[in-house]
């Protein structure tokens, strides 16, 4: 659908819609902006965006005679696509795009695509790191934090964008087509939004629909649900494994990642020179350098790229030591799946806070890959005491309650001793104490710097 001379609602006011409606504007369209929150400060809102001081600002609801004059909704990520409202927009005829559909209609050059329930974030920044060494104009962009629809309108036939992509964005992405795509695992998550885990995996994996044998998909060997995937998704397959030997693609082996072609195995970098800790880490490793490789990028700038990368702010990031104890925030751990890689990448008997906003997960996993390394679990948040009882069932008593982080971080302080580790891994969203998880890593960091010695 040709967007010229449309009428565009823009659903949705935070930084995406936002960032979705300044593009739409740079493109003279007629754009509305909604949102579903009557209490928002439209002068405020207006103040911190003034390109949008003139846009229309609808909120609280929309009205039968306001959607029949609207041609095309752009959904933020946060707004699901089975709501009532949209399913009001489907019966008056309004196609429904995503941001990410948006700004893909809109950009130009060439585009690398990231999703998976763990490892996007440190995947996407490690991507671009690598490329960003050969190509000049590299844009890092989507779930990562910074609006695909916020670069678009400055993109050339040169631009090179790696996007992190997430299952909210993919919903609502329909044209949406990357040179190279990786799907680097699937676990629980998230099931409030999609409701199945089928659900969630088709949606995950329906980053390839657009993809065609020209194109690439790099695949977790290791994911059951992801190789049998593999024998049916449209793009070129790249594999990698952290566990095997692979005659075709990257596999870690002895402290050594390979990268196999037509059983031909040459050594691509060794993990003890890599700045990142962790077997999820040297997956996201191999998955970069696929990627880099299926961009055109050199071998040489390659390795140098992973050597020289560091790891990403909230994710097993260390914070500092005091008094001999060390403390690592791995705020970003939203889910049991990357809270089992924050403890399992520690070398430390290490004091655990976890909890926080229920998303409907299941505990177990997380507790059987304790294994010795937990001396205590402190918990916070709504989740606490579901985690709490998950943990006594599996046997784990050493656990308490708090009701704040500062709380948290000083009950771990009092009690570690010299060579103990505290990790945040909280295996739960932010919601109902902070805003986002950067905010709660943020403030963890916080907290831990004004510790006394």
């Amino acid at each position: 659908m040709d967007i010229v001379g449309k009428r565009v609602l823009v659903v949705g006011t935070g930084i995406s819609g936002a960032a979705a409606a300044k593009l739409l504007i740079n493109k003279k369209t007629d754009v509305w902006l909604f949102d579903g929150n009557r209490s928002l400060d439209a002068e405020a809102f207006r103040k911190k965006h003034k390109e949008l001081s003139e846009t229309p600002l609808i909120l609280g609801e929309l009205t039968e005679e306001q959607l029949s004059s609207v041609d095309i909704a752009v959904f933020s990520p946060g707004v699901p696509a089975d709501t009532p409202l949209a399913e009001r927009m489907r019966a008056h005829g309004i196609a429904i795009w995503g941001e990410i559909e948006l700004a893909y209609r809109f950009g130009k050059g060439r585009v690398a695509a990231i999703t998976g329930t763990n490892g996007k974030t440190t995947t996407t920044a490690l991507t671009a790191a690598i490329l960003g060494r050969f190509f000049a104009d590299v844009r890092t962009v989507g779930n990562i934090g910074i609006p695909y629809t916020s670069e678009a309108c400055t993109m050339t036939e040169d631009t090179v964008t790696v996007a992190e992509i997430s299952s909210f964005q993919l919903e609502t992405a329909l044209t949406f087509a990357p040179e190279v795509s990786a799907i680097l695992n699937i676990t629980p998550d998230h099931l409030n939004r999609h409701h199945t885990m089928e659900c969630y995996i088709r949606t995950k994996e329906s980053i390839t629909k657009n993809q065609g044998k020209g194109s690439v998909c790099v695949l977790n060997y290791e994911d059951e649900e992801l190789r049998r995937f593999g024998a049916q998704c449209s793009a070129a397959v790249v594999w990698f494994s952290s566990k095997r030997r692979l005659s075709e693609g990257f596999y870690l082996e002895d402290g050594v990642i390979y990268r196999a072609v037509q059983g031909q195995a040459e050594e691509v970098v060794r993990v003890n020179e890599l700045k990142i800790l962790g077997r999820h880490n040297y997956e996201n490793a191999m998955a970069a350098a696929a990627i880099a490789y299926a961009m055109g990028a050199p071998a040489e700038e390659i390795v140098q790229g992973l050597k020289e990368f560091t790891a990403v702010e909230h994710r097993i990031e260390y914070v500092a030591e005091k008094r001999g104890v060390q403390f690592y925030n791995d705020s970003k751990a939203t889910n049991v799946d990357a809270a089992i890689q924050g403890i399992c990448a520690m070398e430390r008997p290490t004091f655990l806070i976890g909890g926080g906003y229920d998303k409907q997960s299941e505990y177990d996993a997380w507790l059987e890959a304790f294994d010795g390394k937990v001396k205590e679990l402190v918990l916070i948040g709504d989740t606490a005491g579901a985690i709490e009882d998950c943990a006594h069932r599996h046997g784990f008593l050493r656990t308490v309650r708090l009701d704040s982080l500062e709380a948290a971080v000083g009950y771990c302080y009092d009690r570690a001793l010299p060579g103990d580790a505290v990790l945040l891994s909280p295996a739960c969203a932010s919601f109902g104490m902070f805003a986002n998880y950067e905010e709660r890593g943020r403030r963890f960091k916080e907290i831990v710097r004004d510790l006394k010695e």
